[in-house]
This record gives C-alpha cells, sequence and structure tokens, in this order.
C-alpha cells in the first residue's frame, strides 16, 4: 500500500496594519453612518419616503404598473429594482414592497397587492414568486410630473441610468403614512395621519405661514391610525406637534356584550397601532391562567376575525365584573399601548427632529419648487409650440408665395433659405413650413392652428402670471391639494377622548398580592424582588464595598402594603409596595426620593418599616442627633395622608434613627455622641408624646457634639466603637451602667491629647452575632474586617489600631454591609 505523502503546510502571507482608532472611525464608522442616517434608514420630509421604498416607486412607474392595469409578479419588481437602483438583498427591497401594500400599517398604502400580504397576527407575507402587486392609485399623485422636470435626477449606483432624488409628492406622505426607522444615533416614529385632515392644515399654513401648533391642530386633530382603535387627548399631542417628541396613548376599541347562559362578553373591534393581536390574545390567555384574583373571571379567548373586520371575544364568568377585567387588561395587557413619537427626517440635507409646523413649512417649500419648476417646463414647450404656430401663420397669410418659392427652388434646403430670407423665418420655423402636410391648408385646418395660436398665447400668459406672482402659485398648489382630499380622503378612524372620560380603577381593586423583598441603599435606591430571586442571590453575592452601595434596610412585605419611610428632617412618607420597581439584586432601582415626591437638601432615609395601622400596638422610638428622643403609639402614624409630619425638630437638629418597640420590650436604651460619650438609660422613663412633639432630653452634648449611635440592645450584646483613625474596640454591654437620662453620661473612648487614637468617633455597632464591617478612609481604601477581630476592652480603654490612617488620612465612615 502507498504512503499517503505528508500534507505541506499552507503558508499564508498576512500583514497586520495598525491603525490609530481616531483614523478608523474618520474612514469607517463615520462614513457607515452617514450612509444609514441618509441613505436607509430616515424619510425625507418632502415625500416621505426612504430610499428603498422611492426606488420600489420608481421601478413599478418605470414599469408601466398603473392602477387600471393587471397585477404583475413581486419578483419582478424586486428584480428590477435590484438590478437598476438598490444593490442590496432582495429581502430588503420585497420587505419594503409588502409594507407598502399593508393596509393595517400603512394609513393610505401606496402599493395594492394581490396574495398573501401578511396579516395583523403576525403572518408573513407569501415569497415574491407567488405575490403580484401594482400602484395604488394615491401613489400616482405621488409621481405626478415628474417627468415634466420638477424632481432633480442623479445616476445610480452604477452610472447607467438616472433615478429620482425625490418624488414630486403632491400630497403630505410623510404625515399621512407615517415612518418608522433606526439608524446610527439616530431614529425616527412619526405617527400615521388623516389624509384629508392634513391637507387642510397643509392649506392653513399657506394661507397663514405664522400659524401655531394649536390653530394646526383645528385641522389636525391627532395620529389617525389604520387600525383604528382609541387615542387620549392629552397635552402630549400639542408636545408631540410642536417639539417632535411626545408619548400618545391608544387603546383598543372594546365593548362588552351579553353573552349566553347570561355570561358577558368584552368584544374587541379595533387594535392600538402596530400591536399583534395574535401574540396579545395568547398573552391575556396565558396571564389568566397564571394569575388569580382579577383574571380567574374569564372563561374562554377566541378570536372571531374574518374578512369583514376583527372581533376578539373574552368571555367573563357569569359572577365575575367584567368591566374591572376589561380595567385590569387595559392596563397589564396592549389593549393599551404607548406610542413614542420622534418625528426626525432628511430635511435641507441633514437629520432633524422636526415639529408639525417645521414639517408642514419644508414640505410648501418643496411644492412651491415643485410647481415652479413644472409651470416652467410647461412654459418653455408652451414658448417652443407658440414659436412654430407663429412661422405657420406667416406661411398661411403669404401662401400663394411660399408654394411658388418652393416650387422654384431646386433642393429643401434651397427652399429653407428662401423663405427665411423672404420672410424673416429662423430655421426652425422654415422647416416646420416645409414639413406641414398640404392638408393643412383646408380652411378647418387653417381655423385650428389658428384657434391653437390663440390658445397657446392665453397659456403662455397664465403660466407667466403664475411664475410671476407667488399668491397664485400658492392658489394652484391650494387647487391641486384639494383636488386629491377630494379623490382620496376618507373619514378619521382612531377616535379621540378626553383622559377625563376614561373609567378610573383604583389598581388596588384588581391588585394580585405577592410576596416581596424591599431594599434601600445607602444612595437611596429602592427596589423590590421576589423572595426567591433575593434567597437565590444571598448565596451569589458579595456585600457591596462602597459605601453608596451598601444596602440599609431589607424588608419582607406583600404588594398590597404600605411602608413607612422616616427621612432625617422628621418627615414620614407613605411608599405603596407596589409603586416600588421590581429589579434583580445587581439593578440598582429607583431613588427614593422620586417615590416620596423628592426631598430636601441634605436630606436622607434614617428608618424604614411596615406602615402602621389604627389598632397597632407598638410604640415608636425616635431618636435626634442632639441628644433628644420621643416615645409614640404607632396608631398615631396611621394617617391616610402620604406626607406627613413625624417629629417637631428644633433648630438644625436632625433625626438620626427611629425603631419599633413591641410592647412589654425589656432592652434598654444606649446612646453614643462623636465625643466618646455614652449614656444607658431606662425607656420606661420616656413619656409617650403626641405625633408631632419634640421629644425629651435624653442626653445632655457638647456645643460641638452630636449623637452618632442611639437605639435599644439587650444586656448580652456588644458594643463595636470606631473612631476617625481608625482605632476600635469592643465593650460589653454589660459595662454600661443605667443611668438617669438628660445626663451627660459617662466617658466611653478615652481620646488622648495630640488624637494619636483619635479625637471622634465615626460609627457604632450593635452586635449580638459575629459580622463584617467595612471602614472606608477618606482616600477611598476599604478595609473589611470582622467584629471577631476587634479586641474586647474596657469603657474607659483607647482601643487598638485596626487600620493605617497615616498623615492627614482618616476613617470617615464605617458600615455594616446587608445581603
Amino acid at each position: 500500500m502507498p504512503r499517503k505523502k505528508k500534507e505541506e503546510p499552507i503558508v499564508r502571507n498576512e500583514t497586520i496594519l495598525v491603525r490609530p482608532m481616531e483614523d478608523v472611525i474618520h474612514t469607517s464608522m463615520i462614513p457607515y453612518a452617514e450612509y444609514v442616517i441618509m441613505d436607509r434608514a430616515l424619510p425625507r420630509v418632502e415625500d416621505g419616503l426612504k430610499p428603498v421604498q422611492r426606488r420600489i416607486m420608481y421601478t413599478m412607474y418605470d414599469l408601466g404598473m398603473w392602477p387600471d392595469r393587471p397585477h404583475r409578479k413581486c419578483a419582478r419588481i424586486v428584480g428590477d429594482c435590484l438590478g437598476k437602483y438598490h444593490p442590496h438583498g432582495d429581502s430588503s427591497v420585497y420587505d419594503a414592497l409588502v409594507r407598502m401594500a399593508q393596509d393595517f400599517v400603512m394609513r393610505a398604502p401606496l402599493v395594492g397587492g394581490h396574495g398573501n400580504f401578511g396579516s395583523i397576527d403576525g403572518d408573513s407575507a407569501a415569497a415574491m414568486r407567488y405575490t403580484e402587486a401594482r400602484m395604488a392609485p394615491l401613489a400616482l399623485e405621488l409621481l405626478r410630473d415628474m417627468e415634466k422636470d420638477t424632481v432633480p435626477f442623479s445616476l445610480n449606483f452604477d452610472d447607467t441610468l438616472k433615478e429620482p432624488d425625490l418624488l414630486p409628492g403632491r400630497f403630505p406622505n410623510l404625515l399621512v403614512n407615517g415612518a418608522s426607522g433606526i439608524a446610527v444615533g439616530l431614529a425616527t416614529n412619526i405617527p400615521p395621519h388623516n389624509l384629508g385632515e392634513v391637507i387642510d392644515a397643509v392649506i392653513a399654513q399657506m394661507k397663514d405661514p405664522d400659524i401655531t401648533v394649536r390653530e394646526l391642530m383645528q385641522y389636525v386633530k391627532g395620529p389617525d391610525f389604520p387600525t383604528g382603535g382609541i387615542m387620549l387627548d392629552t397635552e402630549e399631542i400639542e408636545k408631540a406637534y410642536t417639539t417632535g417628541r411626545g408619548r400618545l396613548i391608544i387603546r383598543a376599541k372594546c365593548a362588552i356584550e351579553p353573552a349566553a347562559a347570561g355570561k358577558k362578553a368584552i368584544v374587541i373591534t379595533e387594535m392600538p397601532y402596530q400591536v399583534n393581536k395574535a401574540a396579545m390574545l395568547e398573552k391575556i390567555q396565558k396571564m389568566a391562567q397564571e394569575k388569580k384574583g382579577v383574571l380567574a373571571g374569564i372563561a374562554d379567548i377566541r378570536d372571531e376575525s374574518d374578512r369583514n373586520g376583527i372581533r376578539a371575544v373574552i368571555e367573563v364568568k357569569r359572577d365575575a365584573d367584567a368591566e374591572l377585567i376589561l380595567q385590569y387588561l387595559y392596563k397589564y395587557s396592549q389593549l393599551e399601548t404607548s406610542f413614542g413619537v420622534n418625528m426626525v427626517a432628511i430635511a435641507e440635507g441633514k437629520p432633524q427632529l422636526l415639529g408639525l409646523r417645521e414639517i408642514n413649512r419644508l414640505y410648501i417649500a418643496h411644492q412651491k419648487n415643485v410647481v415652479t419648476r413644472r409651470t416652467q417646463y410647461d412654459l418653455d414647450k408652451a414658448r417652443a409650440r407658440e414659436h412654430i404656430l407663429s412661422g405657420l401663420m406667416i406661411a398661411l397669410a403669404n401662401i400663394d408665395e411660399v408654394v411658388r418659392l418652393i416650387r422654384a427652388s431646386k433642393t429643401p434646403k434651397d427652399a429653407k433659405a428662401a423663405l427665411m430670407a423672404r420672410f424673416a423665418l429662423d430655421d426652425v420655423q422654415a422647416q416646420a413650413i416645409l414639413d406641414m402636410r398640404l392638408q393643412r391648408l383646408t380652411s378647418l385646418q387653417v381655423e385650428e392652428l389658428r384657434r391653437e395660436y390663440e390658445s397657446i398665447l392665453k397659456l403662455i400668459a397664465q403660466l407667466e402670471a403664475i411664475l410671476k406672482s407667488e399668491k397664485k402659485l400658492m392658489r394652484v398648489i391650494e387647487k391641486e391639494l384639494l383636488a386629491i382630499k377630494e379623490k382620496y380622503a376618507d373619514a378619521r378612524r382612531t377616535a379621540l377622548i378626553g383622559a377625563e372620560a376614561i373609567k378610573q380603577v383604583d389598581a388596588a381593586s384588581f391588585a394580585v398580592v405577592e410576596e416581596t423583598v424591599v431594599t434601600l441603599a445607602e444612595s437611596g435606591y429602592i427596589k423590590r424582588m421576589a423572595p426567591k430571586v433575593y434567597q437565590r442571590a444571598r448565596g451569589e453575592i458579595e456585600p457591596a464595598a462602597k459605601a453608596g452601595d451598601v444596602v440599609r434596610f431589607i424588608l419582607e412585605a406583600k404588594t398590597d402594603q404600605r411602608l413607612l419611610c422616616i427621612t432625617s428632617r422628621g418627615v414620614c412618607h407613605q411608599i405603596d409596595v407596589s409603586a416600588i420597581p421590581e429589579g434583580r439584586w445587581k439593578e440598582r432601582g429607583m431613588l427614593v426620593g422620586s417615590l416620596c415626591g423628592g426631598f430636601e437638601k441634605d436630606e436622607h432615609v434614617v428608618a424604614l418599616m411596615h406602615a402602621a395601622s389604627a389598632s397597632d400596638e407598638d410604640d415608636l422610638m425616635m431618636y435626634t442627633a442632639r441628644g433628644m428622643v420621643k416615645r409614640t403609639t404607632m396608631a398615631q402614624y396611621a394617617v391616610r395622608n402620604k406626607k406627613f409630619a413625624g417629629i417637631g425638630l428644633k433648630g438644625e437638629d436632625r433625626v438620626v434613627g427611629a425603631e419599633r418597640v413591641p410592647p412589654q420590650d425589656a432592652r434598654t436604651l444606649l446612646s453614643i455622641s462623636r465625643a466618646g460619650m455614652s449614656i444607658h438609660t431606662d425607656p420606661a422613663s420616656i413619656p409617650q408624646m403626641g405625633r408631632t412633639a419634640g421629644g425629651v432630653k435624653n442626653m445632655v452634648l457638647g456645643a460641638d457634639d452630636a449623637v452618632i449611635f442611639c437605639r435599644l440592645i439587650h444586656p448580652e450584646g456588644e458594643i463595636v466603637l470606631i473612631t476617625d483613625r481608625g482605632y476600635g474596640k469592643r465593650v460589653l454591654a454589660v459595662d454600661f451602667d443605667i443611668q438617669n437620662r438628660n445626663g451627660k453620661g459617662a466617658k466611653t473612648f478615652d481620646f488622648k491629647p495630640g488624637g494619636a487614637s483619635g479625637e471622634a468617633c465615626v460609627a457604632a455597632f450593635y452586635v449580638t452575632q459575629p459580622y463584617e464591617i467595612v471602614l472606608v478612609q477618606r482616600k477611598g481604601e476599604t478595609t473589611r474586617l470582622s467584629t471577631e477581630a476587634v479586641p474586647i476592652q474596657s469603657r474607659s480603654a483607647k482601643g487598638r489600631p485596626l487600620v493605617m490612617a497615616m498623615l492627614d488620612d482618616t476613617v470617615q465612615c464605617a458600615f455594616r454591609p446587608i445581603y
């Protein structure tokens, strides 16, 4: 058996080019971005078309696919468009063609389709070899007068043909059919409108260029979607028309009808724009199966839509509230959606965010240019014809002499020269006389020539008058727009209703109660998550290393409950758990101040707990930086207001903590100040007071001193103290003797002269089981250590160094990561 030849290794001659990033961006990314923005994703304001749509329309125009001619295969259209004008994939052309034929996408379809062009249920169109198409009647208005030099043309991709840079666009297609697209760094989302309303608005702005958006909205009430539906008439519509951006709320058109066996049915007859009907009904079915509560009343969901229109039925059980279910579906399903208006288009050679007035202004300018160029074209043609007719009229007036000159000439050239010399004609006029047939010399033909000459003179006068008068030019544009409106406009499909007409249902009436875990970070971000998510994250996530990321409060709650949030300024806020955004452990959530209506400068949360009820038997203890303590029954905090006063603070005093105290609580109260003083008192000596009272004095402080730690403790616990120089110690709780309140207390940290061990306490912790704490230094360094690593010392000891805080470096704060 012959041996196999040893394969020689393939040697590749490769060169790696090293180029600076700024060069790559300049030569590659920026041209690509410019191409995508200008020549792919965004429409032009003049004709409302993207390049691929414009090329499809021009291809159909070139192929003669008029509305009165038979449909032709879409594959032919796509092939011609690719080969002549659009050198991209066939799917890009066919998808655009299909979209222009779908009456649930386009308010005024530009393509008349024959075959399967998809459905509102998300079904895709049949392959291009099966479907057929031709131009819709309205599409002719986009292309009308293009042969009269009304728009500029450019060479195609291989310089063999010419294609239009834009179409004449004899109606405002950008607003009528809208547009959507995503470019590089830009996107557009323009809603469709009613043809008649938009034309009326354009005419109104032609008559009054200074018209306001509010006055234009007397004509354009709002977007008019092809699928109908109901739109809320809010200030967002005016905002969208003024700024180019807005958020519109659209609802399906629903009605509650009686059904068999005494049941009721929610019947959907019109859908929100761009909502997949089948997917929406499937989602509602899934929600009904998974969720208990309101949606448990759904008995059956059927799609009874046919060629006559949409009809989806949600059958409701006999004992269920159909109105409540409908309101729930509006809130939690796609029966109600929002449409983000972002009216970006190519205008004046660049992408611009445009309002309604700007779009109309640019469209009117385009029409003035189109009609001017068309009028000039017609005038040039009329003048050329008038020139020839004037020569013929001279010939008819001297017909005998003309015939004699021609007969006396040896050649046509001699005859032309003789005519030009005798009657002062130019070459074109003389040639027209020579080409004239003898039948034109009959009396009827002579009279017809004279009438034509008179009419051409009148036409020239009219065309010149239009070019000289902008007023007459505007009248021509108005007349043609009104003719299009009369021929093609239809009734409005999307109904507008005021927000006050929408039935408001309290979310609590159909809220599904769920268990949840609420977390609030030091940085003020609050979120909630499912208990399973929280339990799974606890074993995977390391405690936060930054002071701002540390979780200060974790509460188990239900979505139908409220939480009481107490701030450093003594203000109480009640927060609905359902209003807290749901997220994963790593997500930041929402600033708690946003849920509370905003905080003042330097205001932060000091306590988060379950809100009080009228029958609550617990007390609420509140502690301030100036040594005040207040005890109040929790029932006094059971108020309806979401924001109310929780304590009466004096001067610059601030709340440093608050906690619930159950009845018969045996703990004692320990307060520690920045100066290292502490006081250990019996909370029984603190009287109950009103909700807005300022409390009683618990600890007397120096002028620059402030309480940094105050809470109820058990005698078997330990207290960890940290100073600004990184010294720390652990003191047994039993070492703190009980004293009467309103005293200076006892020295807890012995600060030596010179500040070697520190000048102030920055943090204190109560420990019953060992846990980890993090010390943060001014220069940003962090140190993690267990409370077990802090040595146990007496109250009078100076502590031991826990971190190296050299020179001007100090410990700014210390915290306990909760997870």
